[in-house]
């Protein structure tokens, strides 16, 4: 809606999308946006298990000026740098995830959407919109202002 109570061009549907196919392409969209999620959970292990590395030189420093030299020579010899599955680092993790299953799937769900409802998003969410919340007042703008 634009501001005058229509949909904005970017959310409306192509002529013929019937509700049938606006709720699977929601289902499909959704299960992309859990993805999504898991995705940044991924960069989340992989950005914490950096830190705690970096953090573990902290540790050693001060094992060894505390006299513990053995102890602070076997977490830099066994934890430091240590891979986290054998042969892979969280990057690697990360990257085999983007290219195996994330990626794939953000083409396909790309494809689906501009196969079925002609590149429009969030169909199902836009017509929710247009009956729950967009009455014009000045909370509830149907589209995104003008710039």
């Amino acid at each position: 809606m634009d501001n005058n109570g229509e949909m904005d061009a970017a959310h409306e549907g192509s002529d013929g999308v019937d509700g049938r196919t606006v709720l699977a392409l929601g289902a499909l969209s959704k299960a992309l946006e859990t993805t999504e999620r898991a995705r940044g959970h991924l960069y989340g292990f992989h950005q914490l298990t950096g830190t705690a590395d970096f953090e573990l030189d902290e540790a050693v420093r001060l094992l060894r000026e505390a006299g513990h030299h053995e102890q602070a020579a076997r977490v830099e010899r066994a934890i430091v740098g240590r891979d986290v599955i054998p042969g892979l680092w969280t990057f690697q993790i990360v990257d085999a995830y983007n290219s195996t299953y994330y990626e794939p799937f953000s083409a396909m769900e790309r494809e689906i959407v501009d196969e079925l409802a002609a590149g429009a998003r969030h169909l199902h969410e836009a017509s929710l919109k247009a009956a729950r919340g967009t009455d014009l007042r000045p909370s509830r703008t149907a589209s995104p202002p003008t710039v």
